[in-house]
């Protein structure tokens, strides 16, 4: 095993045993591809299944293997407009299964989300039976502290530049980023033990 690889799979390890002590469980992927298969395993065909925006989720290929494979699965992207997207939102929160992303985790456990709308840290926190949240080791930082600071700098910015790259200055950004999300949610621990399950993907995947 190459060093990399190694540091990885300690570090996972790590961030999956602080999980543990928090109600939530973990587990640990090398690829992307090994992290697809193992979603799909989780989740029943029969389940409903819904989801947060996500760049990780369409890196892996999650959404169109639910479409491949017959999954029942309510698609945010399928609608359109403002209405349909609220409703197709209010549904997710009746998911047996919603499949997310986490913007950064702590590797003292905390999960660390941001939203505008709300709607993904609505159905993390309560509604859905169960939540699968996948994320690659670049998420990972060594405390709560600095996956704060990963969010609201770094992630808060990659949101404005997927509306808008013609920023003229970094400062412009950053104001910008300011605004991104109105909501800020820390999980440190989940009410119900066995209701969250993290993915940790030993690859960069996502912002």
């Amino acid at each position: 095993m190459k060093p990399k690889e190694s540091y990885n799979a300690l570090l996972a390890k790590k961030v999956i045993d602080e999980l543990m002590k928090r109600n939530i469980d973990g587990v640990y992927c090398e690829t992307k591809e090994d992290a697809l298969k193992t979603a799909l395993e989780m989740i029943p065909k029969d389940s409903m299944i819904s989801c947060g925006g996500s760049a990780t989720l369409h890196e892996i290929g999650l959404q169109a293997a639910f479409k491949k494979e017959g999954y029942n699965f309510l698609d945010p992207n399928d609608v359109q407009g403002a209405e349909a997207k609220e409703e197709m939102a209010h549904q997710a929160l009746n998911a047996d299964y919603y499949i997310m992303s986490s913007n950064a985790i702590a590797a003292t456990g905390e999960l660390v989300n941001m939203d505008g709308y709300g709607n993904r840290v609505a159905s993390l926190i309560f509604g859905p039976k169960h939540v699968i949240i996948i994320a690659g080791i670049n998420k990972v930082e060594p405390n709560l502290e600095a996956a704060i600071l990963r969010v609201k700098n770094y992630v808060s910015s990659m949101i404005m530049l997927r509306l808008k790259q013609d920023y003229s200055s970094f400062d412009e950004l950053s104001a910008a980023a300011e605004g991104a999300g109105s909501q800020l949610v820390i999980t440190g621990k989940s009410a119900r033990k066995g209701r969250m399950k993290v993915i940790l993907v030993g690859e960069a995947l996502g912002f």
